[in-house]
């Protein structure tokens, strides 16, 4: 199971001498995965914990707070995605006023704190004190986004850490490996394209809310979800699988949007789980967006709603069946 921390300052040592890589990470898509191959074989090479360093909020959040939704993933959902990829330790930072004020130079020697920084006199002895940093090509750091690969370098150079750059990613069918295009992709309602640079399927956590159980009264009982600060997909009706908190998958299809018949203030994913009968209130569920069925559209009446949902679970279903 992955560790999570998050601070820099004050850490045991047991939490100090990790090989990291160093990134937002928002997605852990196939690109971002290729920097934690180049950690995880510095890791094993200097028989060191494997870490990757990340942020809470998103840097970009923190810089343009009245920016529109687009996470891709929560924290939790960055914690499973790195699980599997060998990550012992996500270090899972604050970025607040104080991150945000620290000059590159300061965020190497204060927050990564190479081992031989920590035992000088030179710096802050009560960072992190990793042992290698992996980065992306076009990564930068620090007040102003002045800080490089070649500054992380240089700072390796005196401290005692070294930095390997992560080139970047060639796919064999030319899609884009980078946050910004599986964001385009989903706000397409290209899922397919979404899932193919993610490397897994795009998926919506949230905790089960109560609606106003209109879905009851025509026999398509629905999980609803707040979108928060998750990037809008394309609205409309999606084939959907959705992970319940023991576990199972199930299959689905789901309404994302305003409703137009209804005229909803905030987007709601609205999930009718097929074959389940349980009550999912309050409860955490992570839906998955396979593929995108149709766009919203208003019906004249209750009767005429039923009769396309029906459509549209048929859909679903033929979309999600193996093969």
């Amino acid at each position: 199971m992955i560790e999570i921390v998050t601070d820099w300052r004050g850490l045991p040592d047991g939490l100090k001498g990790a090989a990291v890589a160093i990134g937002a990470f928002d997605g852990v898509h196939r690109g971002h995965q290729a920097v934690i191959a180049a950690a995880r074989d510095a890791a094993a090479a200097l028989g060191a914990p494997l870490g990757v360093i990340s942020f809470d909020p998103h840097p970009r959040r923190w810089f343009q707070p009245d920016a529109a939704p687009f996470r891709l993933m929560t924290p939790a959902q960055m914690a499973r995605a790195l699980d599997p990829l060998g990550v012992d330790r996500l270090y899972l930072l604050p970025f607040d006023s104080d991150m945000a004020a620290l000059s590159d130079d300061s965020f190497a020697r204060e927050v990564l704190a190479g081992p031989q920084v920590a035992r000088s006199a030179v710096g802050h002895s009560d960072g992190l004190g990793i042992r290698h940093a992996a980065v992306g090509f076009d990564v930068t750091y620090g007040k102003g986004r002045t800080g490089s690969p070649e500054g992380l370098r240089r700072h390796g150079y005196s401290s005692g850490d070294t930095v390997s750059v992560a080139a970047p990613v060639d796919d064999p069918d030319g899609l884009k490996l980078a946050s910004s295009a599986v964001r385009e992709a989903v706000r397409a309602g290209d899922m397919q394209r979404a899932a193919a640079i993610l490397g897994r399927p795009f998926a919506i956590e949230g905790e089960v809310i109560h609606g106003d159980k209109r879905g009851r009264t025509i026999g398509v009982p629905t999980a609803n979800i707040r979108l928060g600060d998750y990037m809008r997909p394309a609205f409309g009706v999606y084939a959907t699988r959705t992970r319940l908190p023991d576990g199972r998958l199930v299959d689905g299809v789901s309404s994302l949007g305003l409703r137009p018949m209804f005229a909803l203030e905030e987007p709601l994913l609205e999930v009718w789980l097929f074959d389940f009968d349980g009550d999912l209130y309050s409860q955490t569920v992570e839906t998955e967006l396979i593929a995108f069925l149709r766009g919203e559209q208003a019906f004249p009446d209750l009767d005429a709603l039923k009769a396309q949902i029906e459509a549209d679970a048929e859909a679903a279903r033929a979309a999600l069946a193996p093969g």
